[in-house]
C-alpha cells in the first residue's frame, strides 16, 4: 500500500481505537518475512517488542541503489508501525531514504500523543536502522 493512501485512510478515522485497529490491519498486509530472516542480524535494537528488518538492494536509479525492506514484529500494533514505516521508505533510492524525515509524518498522525514512549523509541530505532542501511548502501556503491 502506498504511504499517501495509508495517510488518507488514517486521517479519516477520528477514534484512536479505530486507528489502532487500522494499524493492526496494515500489519497483516506486510510481505511475509521468512523464518530464517528472524535472526540477530535483522533484529532492530532499541525496540521493546521484537522487530526484524531485512534489507535488499533491488537495483539502481541514476546510479543510486534502490532498497527494498521486509519487516516483522511479534506485536500486532508494532507490526502495523513496521508496515507504515516500510510504505514510507521501501523501494526508494538510498539518497531519498536518508533525506526523508519521518518525524513530521508521525507527528501529523498523532503518534507522539498516542504511542507509548517505548513504541515511539522503537519507531525511531527502526527509522534510524533504515537510514543506516541506506547510508551503507550508498557507501558501498561509491567504493564499487
Amino acid at each position: 500500500m502506498q504511504i499517501d493512501e495509508i495517510l488518507e485512510n488514517f486521517e479519516f478515522l477520528d477514534d484512536w481505537e479505530d486507528r489502532y485497529r487500522y494499524l493492526i490491519e496494515l500489519g497483516r498486509t506486510l510481505e511475509p518475512l521468512p523464518d530464517e530472516a528472524h535472526n540477530a542480524v535483522n533484529k532492530v535494537q532499541g525496540c521493546a517488542s521484537q522487530v526484524w528488518l531485512e534489507t535488499r538492494i533491488t537495483g539502481e536509479e541514476d546510479g543510486e541503489p534502490i532498497l527494498h525492506f521486509r519487516g516483522d514484529s511479534d506485536a500486532h500494533i508494532v507490526r502495523g508501525l513496521v508496515a507504515l514505516t516500510l510504505a514510507l521508505y521501501s523501494d526508494r533510492p538510498a539518497k531519498e531514504i536518508v533525506a526523508t524525515d519521518a518525524a513530521p509524518l508521525f507527528e501529523r498522525l498523532g503518534f507522539s500523543q498516542h504511542l507509548t514512549p517505548q513504541r515511539s523509541n522503537g519507531l525511531r530505532s527502526m527509522v534510524e536502522r533504515i537510514k543506516a542501511e541506506a547510508r551503507a548502501a550508498e557507501a558501498a556503491q561509491r567504493v564499487a
